[in-house]
């Protein structure tokens, strides 16, 4: 009482309006303080250990882009011709309510330092984060007026590892996940009033929350769909009229916020069209690693790609409570249907329940381009959370047992003390938190399952070792990720990270020595990152490039490359900055290892290693030339793929052969099986296709292979129909170019083979295509010997129980036709059901299903049915005629 007489007394010394405002607001101060005292300590902890571990999360590769879109947002508003600018800016259809205030921080007097405008921005994210923490707790409390299920939803919310670890650097997942929560407070808050002010404030924060990710949307939806739902049941015109009041003032300050927010759609409003276009699928398009499959994120996720990710990285007890509180929902709403609908309590249950579902089904159903795990839906974990408070609720409300509450209790609390430890074990790398849900103890088992560092943050753990080793030493590295790192280290030793004129190795270099140590980031038993050093202090970098270009290029394209040894240079003549060095260029190299096996994690899965460089600014020498030189891996390398980014996309891109594949010699000296645009040759159960000299419009299409086996049978279901195994693979798949000639292997099914059809394909068809027989048809010289039993274009002859065709000199017009086969039983009955209206069998075959074409000699058989047979018609037809054809009466079997 006393301090309440004083913080009066206090208020009253102010004067006037101000200081009575000033003594209203202390007593309700003081009481947020003794109400929600806890809330402050979780909150007050919360900081400071973020404040503890604010720079141990490093740079995402998305980071610098999201600060680009909040640049591009704020000189929209002013300068001239800004919006001609920001029409052409490429992330324009982004909002950019987050990352415009980040942008206006950063342009605070003396915030120039790159580590102090980062940090400034992780800061700021993670408090945001914490923001939607406290509203997390607040929409608990009201919903059900406990103190300590609001507090375990808080910590709940606030300790899910990845969430945890993103929110220090996703600028627009984490952001959007925490918005979330701040809008379904929100519409809790206005619904539970039913006022017009509060609708129109849950209007305003569902605009923003839109803007920030379209997928806003469903929260829209929802609003909208529980006022029409309030306007149905309605009793009186006065009630409908408030009603469409509340809805209408909701949905229209929504719409007014998003676009008020959205700066592209001032100049154009049909821009909306490309916010829902990049929203629903964007445009980027990289594979994903689910269960040890890569899947096309552009092919669109599978049914169970969501849940399954937030099932193996969510903390069970989450996951069991969320279970347990959808379980009631769905038995309440089962149990009395349309009083739900009438009750806030349960129907806000349903909500969430449709929240979390809906999007689900809207991202399957529509394919949308989901990627990185499920981190653009970390917004999902909010109505997890809060259907976890509902289950929760059911065990400590007092309808609950004694016991069931006590358990409750003990088993949050030790979910919480478990995360805290585990979260402490893993650290930084709790943005690749799996639980104990999936195998953690398999060495590199994760790795080789699922996406995990697909932000490359480790690299900065790696980083900090590396500087710390090398004290007082220049460390030269092109990668490209390292110097996105190092913008976070203190400006000293952010300038001792070089970046390398002529000279580029994967992972650090110094002419000085370096540690033997090999950094590892591991995390489960799974190694996510290596990164070595290498003194190249005796390398002349100048000779290998002079020693290069005395040679033959292997490949031309923007730059000339030559291979020399365990290196590759890249040179051109008359180099300018702007075409090198303008718009942040960077260079990419897949390197294509003769055996994947010695490649290890994501490399081994994707079959090639991927280093990415930046070019350093002075490797224009003199004479205007520019030269860089690639260190190679140390193991056999089968080809190269060599590209060059900018701003603005791929500049241009090479791809070369350093080792042929490895065929004999006498297979290549022996004639060729088949030959079009390239040669076929058979190497055992292999077959291998050689052009010299080859160009790259060879390379561009796509080989095919159909195969056709002597028993259909054999084929998958889908096959069997059109008796051919579809394959088809890229000439890089398989193959390299070394010099002027292209070879590439393809490997034979393991089952007996008849014949092959194979050729490139590219969007209209094929190119060129050649048939061949890979086993000739086996057919007694006696049974040749004989007289056929018809002659036409082809002699047909009796063979036992096949039907032998043969024909000398054949063309291969007149071995590509179709033949038809109709055979006219003795019984119409032992005929197949759906052949016995017609009373005969129509079999059609291609020749290289049967047999095949040998030193100009064509030859198939085929089978015949094991009941009586009364006569046959057979020929050949093509796509416009019937080319020959013959009849005759099959004689008894001799």
């Amino acid at each position: 009482m006393r301090s309440r007489r004083v913080v009066a007394r206090f208020g009253a010394s102010l004067g006037g309006p101000s200081g009575a405002a000033a003594a209203s607001l202390a007593p309700a101060a003081q009481r947020l303080v003794v109400t929600h005292w806890a809330l402050l300590a979780v909150c007050v902890a919360f900081l400071l250990a973020g404040a503890l571990v604010l720079d141990d999360y490093g740079i995402t590769v998305d980071e610098e882009a999201q600060r680009a879109i909040g640049t591009a947002a704020l000189d929209s508003l002013t300068g001239e011709r800004a919006f001609e600018r920001l029409s052409r800016f490429t992330d324009r259809y982004y909002g950019a309510v987050f990352e415009a205030p980040l942008a206006l921080v950063e342009r605070i007097p003396g915030l120039d330092d790159s580590r102090d405008v980062f940090l400034s921005r992780h800061f700021l994210t993670h408090l945001f984060f914490l923001a939607g923490g406290v509203f997390c707790y607040l929409l608990v409390h009201r919903l059900f007026g406990n103190r300590l299920l609001a507090l375990a939803a808080l910590v709940l919310f606030l300790l899910h590892p990845r969430l945890y670890a993103h929110s220090f650097v996703n600028t627009k997942d984490v952001p959007f996940a925490a918005m979330f929560m701040v809008s379904l407070y929100l519409t809790h808050r206005a619904f539970r009033r039913d006022t017009l002010a509060a609708f129109l404030l849950c209007g305003a924060g569902i605009g923003l929350l839109v803007n920030l990710r379209i997928m806003g949307i469903f929260l829209f939806a929802g609003v909208l769909a529980l006022r029409a739902l309030d306007l149905s049941l309605a009793g009186s015109a006065t009630e409908r009229k408030r009603v469409l009041l509340t809805g209408g003032g909701f949905a229209l300050t929504a719409v007014l916020t998003y676009y008020g927010s959205l700066p592209v759609l001032w100049a154009d409003p049909r821009e909306f069209l490309g916010v829902i276009e990049t929203g629903a699928s964007h445009p980027y398009s990289p594979y994903n690693l689910f269960r040890g499959e890569w899947l096309y994120a552009r092919d669109g996720p599978p049914f169970d790609y969501i849940p399954v990710w937030i099932g193996i990285t969510s903390p069970p007890v989450v996951l069991l409570f969320a279970t347990v509180g959808a379980a009631w929902l769905l038995w309440r709403v089962a149990r009395r249907p349309r009083a739900v609908w009438r009750e806030p309590f349960p129907r806000f249950g349903v909500l969430l329940l449709a929240l979390f579902v809906a999007p689900i089904i809207v991202i399957v159903v529509n394919g949308s381009n989901i990627y990185s795990g499920w981190r653009q839906v970390f917004f999902l974990y909010d109505p997890l959370v809060l259907l976890a408070a509902f289950g929760l609720y059911g065990i400590l409300s007092p309808l609950g047992m004694r016991w069931t509450r006590t358990g409750g209790i003990v088993l949050v609390g030790a979910s919480v003390a478990v995360m805290v430890v585990s979260m402490v074990r893993i650290h930084p790398l709790q943005a690749i938190y799996f639980n104990a849900l999936v195998d953690r103890s398999t060495p590199d088992h994760l790795f080789s399952r699922y996406d995990t560092d697909y932000w490359n943050a480790a690299y900065w753990q790696l980083l900090r070792e590396v500087v710390a080793d090398h004290s007082g030493q220049d460390i030269t590295t092109g990668s490209l990720i390292m110097h996105r790192q190092k913008q976070l280290l203190p400006e000293r030793e952010r300038n001792r990270i070089k970046n390398p004129s002529l000279l580029f190795a994967n992972d650090f270099h110094s002419n000085q020595p370096v540690s033997n140590r090999i950094y590892h980031a591991r995390i489960y038993n799974n190694t996510i990152l290596s990164l070595r050093g290498r003194n190249l202090g005796d390398v002349d970098s100048g000779e290998i490039v002079r020693l290069a270009l005395s040679g033959e290029p292997v490949a031309r394209s923007f730059f000339t490359t030559w291979l020399r040894e365990t290196t590759v240079v890249f040179a051109r003549e008359n180099c300018s900055r702007e075409q090198i060095f303008g718009n942040f260029p960077f260079f990419q190299f897949h390197v294509y290892p003769v055996d994947v096996s010695v490649l290890s994690g994501r490399d081994k899965l994707a079959g090639f290693e991927t280093i990415a460089m930046q070019p350093g600014m002075d490797a224009i020498d003199a004479s205007g030339r520019c030269a860089w030189v690639v260190l190679l891996p140390d193991y056999p390398i089968a080809s190269i793929f060599a590209a060059q980014y900018g701003a603005e996309g791929r500049r241009w891109s090479v791809r070369f052969g350093v080792a042929l594949p490895d065929v004999a010699p006498a297979v290549l000296a022996g004639g060729p099986v088949a030959s079009s645009a390239f040669d076929v040759y058979r190497d055992g159960d292999e077959l291998v296709y050689v052009r010299e000299p080859c160009t790259e419009e060879d390379l561009e299409a796509r080989f095919a292979l159909d195969v056709y086996p002597h028993d259909p049978s054999i084929l998958p279901p889908d096959y069997q129909r059109g008796r051919f195994d579809i394959r088809s693979f890229s000439f890089w798949d398989s193959g390299t170019r070394v010099g002027d000639r292209c070879i590439a292997v393809a490997p034979l099914p393991d089952y007996p083979v008849a014949g092959v059809r194979t050729g490139q394909v590219d969007e209209t068809g094929w190119r060129w295509n050649v048939e061949f027989a890979v086993t000739p048809s086996e057919v007694d010289a006696a049974v040749l010997a004989r007289e056929p039993l018809a002659s036409a274009v082809f002699d047909v002859h009796r063979d036992d129980g096949a039907l032998v065709y043969v024909r000398e000199g054949c063309t291969e017009e007149e071995a590509g036709a179709t033949f038809f086969l109709h055979i006219v039983p003795v019984d119409v009955e032992d005929l197949p059901a759906h052949r016995v209206e017609h009373g005969f069998d129509n079999r059609d075959f291609f020749l290289w299903q049967r047999g095949g074409s040998a030193g100009g000699r064509c030859v198939a058989a085929v089978p015949l049915p094991d009941y009586p047979i009364a006569s046959i018609r057979t020929g050949q037809y093509d796509q416009t005629d019937q080319l020959w054809a013959v009849e005759f009466e099959l004689p008894d079997r001799e």
